[in-house]
């Protein structure tokens, strides 16, 4: 490994390596993947007083830098959320591999038989904050994916993923397949970020995972393309033809399970028809959570409120505080997700299916919902294992990024001496 001082020429030696170990992992057989996934979940089980005691040195550097509860609670990890980690490097080996699947087939009047066939794409870099478990999401799904990865932690979890690596690679070794496969950049100097945006020679595609600093960084310097992970401005809907006990339940899940996840909601709209009583419950179900709430006209009457300012509106808090706003009805609802929104996860509450499809119809995020919490914007509760993020640009992945949106694909022409006249 070279000089960590010579940061241009450490990330270049990163770089060749990742290369040479795609080229290795594009052919790999599916159950070596397999292996090398679950030894790695072996590997952490068995490494978990380690990882616990590297993640207490990244918390007490947190806290000594001042981090918010919402982010400390993000970089946290503890018996439960290492057994998910585990369990979810798990779900990723044992899903069928993507790599080779024959997505369509057809065959053309010359008589030649087309396919279109997933294939790895290569070298993917991933840039990701406070978060120690994107360490083992990314790694697992690049590698079921038939790509390398190199990753970039932030220097908040610089320990929790140098020691979650180490377990990728020991899964790794256990299968036979290149160590550089899954490679972590092994300094929290900054300038390592500014060079993988750089490294169009090497990489195929950056991911960046955290806050709107982060993204709005790596989309304009990038010089590679990028999947984008905007903020999680989520919103939750009350319409008027909301179910009393689902819309309590959905709304204070949506905000409290965790603040500081971008599936987390920001936003509660309540429908005009419902905004004095049911909306009065929901108001008094977050306060009594200990969720700060700025309440829009019409309701800053409610105790516990404060007044909202105009910029709550399409902002990510990220923590226990949520911006209320009464709409006219789902129309007005859409409009107010359209001005405000990151297109990331939206949400409805109601028994009304034609107030549904209209949501679900005219909103265009990656992610909507019906009757169900914004927390659930997750690649593992959506069957994928994990994610590698939640992408809300629109092109070639969109919403949660899993081993299939981290394919590209091919086509495969097969004739018979055919010759076009």
């Amino acid at each position: 490994m070279k000089d960590l001082e010579d940061i241009p020429g450490l990330m270049d030696e990163m770089g060749r390596r990742a290369r040479a170990a795609a080229a290795d992992l594009a052919f790999a057989p599916p159950e070596a993947k397999r292996t090398a996934l679950h030894g790695a979940a072996d590997a952490l089980e068995a490494q978990r007083t380690e990882i616990l005691t590297a993640n207490g040195h990244d918390m007490a550097h947190g806290e000594g830098k001042g981090l918010s509860p919402a982010m400390l609670d993000r970089l946290m990890l503890d018996d439960a959320r290492l057994d998910a980690i585990a369990n979810g490097l798990r779900a990723v080996a044992d899903q069928a591999d993507p790599v080779g699947q024959v997505i369509a087939e057809w065959e053309v009047p010359s008589g030649l038989r087309i396919r279109r066939v997933r294939t790895p794409l290569g070298v993917v870099g991933v840039v990701f904050e406070s978060r120690p478990n994107v360490t083992a999401d990314a790694g697992a799904l690049c590698l079921k994916a038939g790509n390398s990865v190199i990753l970039r932690g932030g220097s908040e979890s610089f320990h929790s993923a140098r020691a979650i690596h180490a377990c990728l690679i020991a899964g790794l070794q256990t299968a036979g397949l290149p160590e550089d496969a899954i490679q972590i950049v092994p300094t929290r100097d900054r300038a390592a970020v500014t060079e993988m945006l750089r490294m169009r020679g090497y990489l195929d595609v950056i991911v960046p995972r955290g806050g709107k600093g982060l993204v709005g960084l790596v989309e304009a310097e990038a010089r590679v393309p990028v999947f984008a992970h905007l903020e999680g401005i989520c919103h939750v809907y009350v319409d008027a033809g909301a179910d009393a006990a689902k819309a309590r339940a959905v709304v204070l899940n949506a905000k409290t399970r965790r603040t500081g996840i971008c599936g987390a909601a920001e936003c509660l709209l309540l429908h005009r028809a419902i905004a004095g009583e049911l909306g009065a419950r929901i108001i008094a179900d977050l306060v009594a959570a200990g969720v700060e709430v700025r309440a829009g006209e019409g309701l800053q009457h409610l105790p516990g409120v404060r007044p909202a300012a105009l910029e709550d509106f399409g902002r990510e808090f990220l923590d226990s505080i949520i911006a209320v706003a009464v709409v006219e009805d789902v129309d007005g609802a859409i409009a107010h997700i359209r001005r405000h929104g990151s297109g990331h996860t939206e949400a409805i509450v109601t028994e009304e299916a034609a107030a549904a499809e209209r949501f679900f119809t005219r909103i265009d995020s990656a992610i909507l919902m019906h009757n169900a919490s914004t927390q659930f914007a997750d690649g593992g509760e959506f069957g994928m294992g994990a994610e590698i993020g939640i992408a809300t640009g629109k092109i070639h992945a969109r919403g949660p990024v899993g081993a299939e949106q981290l394919t590209s694909f091919k086509y495969l022409v097969t004739g018979n001496g055919t010759t076009r006249p």
